[in-house]
């Protein structure tokens, strides 16, 4: 007779997921897990065959994290709201975001591709973006892209000068994209 489930999958993966929030995806393990929830490892095993199977649904949460942190920010310009969520995300889960941007993993693979798409989708309902193909969107989005993750990574390190908080850097984050589509605009 297999073993009653001591805790559901959701919880197993909150557990790992809290784990992850503080020491990266690679810190998570069984062991750590079943501690968390002081357990044996067996409840983890019902649940997940492994770690990488556990790392994939923890890959996942994230996943759900971010199109929540998009989704919850409302401007009215999506473009704006992009560069928003990811800074929040950098402020809010810097190990993770470490993870994610400056970490080559094998649990992202199809993350950046996926993402990358509903961020196009997302940038079209932008009236500013009226007229650009999705290729032009596309490649807008890796220009912000690339500004933005240093900026998220000055933010999530601590490093912006003292006198540049939060706000200042959603400012600066604004003005780049109006500039980067200007340029985009007299290139068409």
């Amino acid at each position: 007779m297999p073993p009653k489930k001591k805790f559901s999958r959701d919880q197993i993966i909150e557990a790992a997921f809290e784990i992850a929030r503080t020491e990266g995806i690679d810190g998570v393990t069984i062991r750590k897990v079943a501690d968390r929830l002081n357990s044996s490892i067996a409840p983890v095993y019902v649940n997940f065959k492994d770690v990488r199977e556990l790392k994939k649904e923890i890959v996942n949460k994230i996943v759900e994290l971010s199109y929540r942190l998009l989704k919850e920010e409302d401007s009215g310009s999506p473009f704006y709201d992009i560069g928003a969520a990811s800074l929040r995300f950098a402020k809010e889960y810097p190990v993770l975001f470490q993870d994610f941007i400056t970490k080559q993993n094998e649990y992202l693979e199809t993350y950046n591709q996926e993402m990358d798409s509903e961020l196009v989708e997302h940038m079209k309902r932008d009236p500013d973006l009226n007229g650009f193909q999705d290729r032009e969107l596309s490649m807008i989005l890796l220009k912000m892209r690339i500004f933005t993750v240093g900026l998220s990574t000055m933010l999530a390190n601590d490093l912006l000068p003292g006198n540049l908080d939060e706000e200042r850097a959603m400012e600066i984050l604004y003005s780049t994209g109006e500039d980067l589509l200007v340029s985009a605009r007299r290139k068409k």
